[in-house]
This record gives C-alpha cells, sequence and structure tokens, in this order.
C-alpha cells in the first residue's frame, strides 16, 4: 500500500484536462502539495492508505475556481455607490472614496475578508490589481489562498504612491519579494491606457519583460473609453498597443468589451489573452464583450468578478451561470455559449491565462491539488443529468463544502480553517465606518 496525506472519494471527479475525463465513484490523491493520483474510487482506496479521508458520496471533485480579475480590497466598498455609469461611478465616488480612505491596513482586511469570500465560494486562485498589493500578498498568503498579484500604476497620485516612478519602485519591490513564493506570483499591472501616459505602458512593458512577468490592464472597458482614447492616440487603442511593441503572449486585457474584429484578429496574431467580467459589465452597463467571437479565433478567455464595488460579490458560480446566459441572449443564439466552455473559462483556462497551466486548472497527476468538493446532495441540485449543466446553471457557491489549495485543507463543511471569519468582517465594519463618515454616508 502507498501513503498519501489525503484522499478525497465519492461523487463525480471532474478533472476538467484535455480529455475532459469524468469519472463517476471517482478518487484523488494528495500527497504534499501534489495530486498523486486520479481514478476509480474503489482502486484508489485499494492503493492507498491516507491521514485524512475526505467522503462525500454526493459531491462533485472538480478543480478549485480562478477568478481571473479581482481588487480583492474594495469588499470594504461593496455597494457605495450603485447605479452608475462608469467614468462617472469612478471619478465621483470611488477615486474619492480610495484617495481619503485607502492604506495598508484597509487594504490587509478588505483582502483578508475577500479571500474569505472567494474560498467559500469555490475559488482557489485570484487575479488581483489594486493598492498597497503587500497587504494582499501577505492576507492571501496567511488565507493560503494562490494569487496572481500588481501593484496598480497611475500617471496621477495615489494613496500608495504620489509619483509613477515611485509606482514602478514598488510593481519592482513587489516582483523581487514573492520571487519564489510557492502561492503568491506577480505581474505587472498599469490600471489602464486611459490613466497612464504612453511612457509609464512602456517603463511598465520593459519591467514585466525584465521579469518576464505578465502585463495587464483593464482595456476597451465601454465606447467612450474607446473614443477617448483614439483621440489621445490618434489611432485605435490596440493598433496604439501594437505599435508600442506592448503586445505579446504576456499580455492579458480585462474585459474587452467593445473589441471588434480587427481588435480580436490583432490579439489572435500576438497570443494576448482576456478576461471577461459579464456581471460588472452589466451593472455598469458597459455592453456585451464578443467572448464567443474571441474564442472562436482561438483566444484564451478566462473569467473574473472585478472588485464588490461593482458587482458586488466574487462568486464565480454566479460569474458563470451570467457569462454564458449573456452570450446566448447577445448573440441570439442558445448554443453559442455552452456550460462546459464557461467552466472551462473559470479552471483550465484561466490557469493558461496566467501561465499557470501546467500548475493548477484540471484534476491531474502532478499538479498543485487545488480542489473544490461540492454537496449535490440538496433539493435544488436535484435531480443530475449533467454535471457541467448543474455547475454553470443551478450551483452557487454556497453548494461549496470543502476547498484544497496546495494541498491543505482551508475549508472543511463549510468552516475555514485559516481565517477567522467573524473577526475579519468586525474589522471590516468598523473601517466601513470610517468610510461613510469620510463620504458623509449612512453606514452599518
Amino acid at each position: 500500500m502507498k501513503s498519501a496525506d489525503i484522499l478525497i472519494t465519492g461523487g463525480t471527479v471532474l478533472t476538467l484536462n484535455r480529455d475532459n475525463v469524468k469519472l463517476h465513484e471517482g478518487a484523488v490523491a494528495v500527497t504534499g502539495d501534489t495530486i498523486v493520483a486520479v481514478g476509480d474510487k474503489k482502486e484508489l482506496l485499494g492503493m492507498y492508505t491516507a491521514k485524512e479521508t475526505i467522503d462525500n458520496p454526493h459531491s462533485i471533485i472538480m478543480p478549485g475556481l480562478i477568478n481571473g480579475h479581482t481588487h480583492a480590497a474594495m469588499t470594504c466598498f461593496r455597494g457605495i455607490a450603485d447605479d452608475m455609469e462608469l467614468m462617472d461611478w469612478l471619478t465621483r465616488y470611488i477615486f474619492p472614496a480610495e484617495s481619503r480612505n485607502v492604506n495598508p491596513e484597509l487594504a490587509y482586511w478588505g483582502s483578508l475578508l475577500a479571500c474569505a469570500e472567494m474560498i467559500k465560494s469555490g475559488t482557489t486562485t485570484f487575479s488581483d490589481m489594486y493598492l498597497f498589493e503587500e497587504e494582499t500578498a501577505r492576507a492571501a498568503k496567511q488565507a493560503g489562498m494562490r494569487c496572481i498579484i500588481g501593484e496598480g500604476l497611475f500617471d496621477f497620485p495615489s494613496p500608495a504612491c504620489k509619483t509613477p516612478a515611485e509606482c514602478l519602485i514598488r510593481a519592482e519591490n513587489l516582483i523581487r519579494t514573492w520571487a519564489d513564493d510557492p502561492l503568491i506570483r506577480t505581474m505587472v499591472e498599469p490600471h489602464s491606457l486611459y490613466s497612464c501616459s504612453p511612457a509609464l505602458l512602456q517603463s511598465a512593458r520593459e519591467l514585466a519583460d525584465r521579469y518576464r512577468v505578465p502585463f495587464a490592464t483593464h482595456l476597451l472597458e465601454n465606447m467612450n473609453e474607446a473614443v477617448q482614447l483614439e483621440k489621445k492616440f490618434g489611432m485605435r487603442a490596440t493598433k496604439f498597443l501594437e505599435q508600442a511593441g506592448i503586445l505579446d503572449e504576456r499580455f492579458i486585457a480585462f474585459h474587452g468589451v467593445v473589441m471588434d474584429d480587427e481588435d480580436i484578429a490583432i490579439f489572435a496574431d500576438y497570443g494576448c489573452k482576456v478576461v471577461h467580467n459579464p456581471e460588472s459589465n452589466m451593472k455598469l452597463a458597459s455592453g456585451v464583450a464578443p467572448i464567443s467571437a474571441m474564442l472562436k479565433k482561438g483566444i484564451t478567455v478566462g473569467l473574473g468578478t472585478d472588485g464588490c464595488a461593482s458587482n458586488n460579490n466574487l462568486d464565480m458560480f454566479q460569474e458563470m451561470d451570467t457569462a454564458a446566459k449573456l452570450e446566448k441572449s447577445a448573440r441570439l443564439d442558445p448554443r453559442v455559449m455552452s456550460a462546459e466552455t464557461v467552466i472551462r473559462m473559470a479552471t483550465a483556462n484561466g490557469a493558461k491565462v496566467f501561465g499557470m497551466g501546467d500548475l493548477v486548472g484540471t484534476i491531474e497527476v502532478g499538479k498543485k491539488a487545488d480542489i473544490s468538493i461540492l454537496d449535490m446532495n440538496k433539493p435544488h441540485l436535484t435531480p443530475m443529468y449533467d454535471e457541467y449543466s448543474h455547475l454553470a446553471y443551478a450551483v452557487s457557491g454556497a453548494d461549496v463544502e470543502t476547498v484544497l489549495i496546495n494541498g491543505k485543507v482551508v475549508m472543511k463543511n463549510r468552516r475555514l480553517t485559516t481565517i477567522d471569519e467573524n473577526e475579519v468582517m468586525e474589522q471590516v465594519r468598523r473601517i466601513a465606518r470610517k468610510i461613510g463618515a469620510s463620504l458623509s454616508m449612512p453606514h452599518e
């Protein structure tokens, strides 16, 4: 008999691997941080003894979800300014609220609250752009979450830095500090083309190239932005990025709502990636990103929630449901975005967006043990003819029962093992009272 640290048994294993293997009455063996066996339950029980066995005969065992775009600390601004257009929302409410309130303490507690919310809804990896990202990294490390982080870069002063040069220094320090961490990875993240000069974008590109990390930015989030950028650069945004030498396989665009056929062709030629944020785009009335057209051109597309101020939650199961239904409705074609497609966007393809396809996103031998176990023995999930259909259209984050990240159980039977969620919520409520007072708004 072989020895494993954890043996997960019962239910159906959805591997999401290249062959889309599905194992009824399956099992997964984990040793250390790694998946060492995937197969039939009886077979693995006959091969392995384990220090801990997690068994649920009515479960789905699947790869942990990958939230491809967040501003984690913005949990502190959840619901602060709803039902507004993007630039009005940013300039009248979000930027002022941030300038008066964002500091390392807010970044830490807000990020830790986001980690709690994400783990409890099955997310094991998140990509983050915000301020004081060293605090987000610290929170993620405490929570045991996998993340890819980048300090937001701006031309104008932010609470974290006063000049673009200072922003770049912070970004580089972040890369160096977390270079060898098993859970924390880094990116270079200019906030957007409208908030960064060509010089800052070039410096950011050079920094990303120096350390071979992804370069990610908000791009073409609505039509007003597209018009503004064309005036700023004298050409369409994607042509500017192409001529500036910024596009390559490590370039990631968040949103891409108003990308047209020419933009999509440019992205496909350079191997650029996109993260789709349908609920945030809908709430800000930004439009519907042409995701099915991107997928037809072979562009790798991940899925993200965006921040809690524009969504207002971090539940990736809700995001999958929205992504599939929105695309069907917008294209008037029920076949255009399948359940399996959006599940892959939130798992295997999400990992590929960030160059992590060799580590996470599927359940395969040799991959890191980032696994979500869902309890399907519930009225709203009965009966079940197709697992992918249920995951996309019936499941919510509250159906996640147990979560492993890097081989460690971070939630078991809905109880977080790395975070005191009551303490975190109380700390964020305290911070929210200060935010409300600073903006003369009612607060809890």
